[in-house]
């Protein structure tokens, strides 16, 4: 179902309705509205690393954070490379990539700890989220289209049965706004990669128009949860194109490396956890 817009102040953020409706879950999807960064940066940019002021994306943390309702010292970023590692994360990876050094590459972050929250990074690529009710155990995952191709939507699934025992049918997901089949032309290469990743399934999310192909990464990423045993009610959508709206999210190919980066956050919360600057 579609995603609920969220507003606290200046900040604006999205979340799923069906994350929303689990005991003891707090996640959101940030918009770039609502920080203090300055342009190309402006304003909720939370992506680190891309020559923006330090003090300004941990206070825009701070602010996403607060409104989410976890601790900003306690985030665990993910540090994106394109593959399919997926991180087992422990309180010893409190605060890393934000406070402290990232020891580790990772596109999917999993963890069964409470107030451990998890963050994944997208300017047009893929990301999502995802939650065992009965486990409790969260999953964070970026698929941008090569790790779509790759597997790592599955891999995060699988990895959160094997280390938690979560069951595919249980988890509860949801994805975020990524570059949609609207303005995600392409050659041959991306529709090849997911032919020969998921056979005919690829076909439905491929159309070919002139001389490039448009594909719907979304759609092709909610066929890896299918295939990993996700039930279809149990999948949120967010349905939204990151080059279409510039006026609420960075587009790595509308903008190039000049922007910042958009975030899916997740965290199981403990009773007495809370946000303090």
């Amino acid at each position: 179902m579609p995603f609920i817009t969220r507003q606290q102040n200046e900040l604006v953020y999205l979340t799923s309705p069906l994350l929303d409706a689990q005991p003891g879950i707090a996640h959101g999807f940030s918009t770039r509205l609502g920080g203090v960064s300055a342009a190309p940066f402006d304003t909720l940019n939370l992506g680190v690393g891309r020559g923006d002021d330090s003090d300004a994306v941990r206070e825009n943390y701070w602010r996403f954070c607060a409104c989410i309702g976890v601790d900003d010292h306690r985030v665990v970023l993910s540090k994106q490379i394109h593959e399919t590692t997926v991180r087992v994360c422990t309180s010893a990876d409190a605060g890393k990539g934000l406070y402290a050094k990232r020891d580790y590459t990772a596109d999917a972050l999993v963890t069964n700890e409470p107030d451990l929250p998890l963050v994944v990074f997208s300017a047009d690529c893929g990301i999502l989220l995802l939650h065992d009710p009965i486990s409790g155990a969260v999953g964070a995952s970026h698929a941008g289209w090569r790790g779509c191709a790759a597997g790592i939507v599955e891999k995060t699934v699988e990895t959160m049965h094997a280390r938690f025992g979560s069951r595919p049918e249980n988890l509860v997901t949801a994805i975020g706004a990524s570059i949609a089949s609207c303005c995600f032309e392409t050659d041959d290469d991306v529709p090849e990669a997911m032919r020969r990743a998921l056979g005919a399934k690829a076909e439905g999310y491929l159309e070919h128009r002139g001389a490039k192909w448009h594909v719907d990464l979304a759609g092709l990423n909610r066929e890896w949860l299918l295939r990993a045993g996700v039930l279809p009610a149990h999948i949120d959508m967010c349905g939204l194109c990151t080059a279409c709206h510039p006026e609420w999210f960075w587009s790595h190919r509308k903008m190039g490396n000049a922007r910042g980066a958009q975030i899916a956050l997740i965290a199981r919360k403990s009773l007495d956890e809370g946000a303090s600057k």
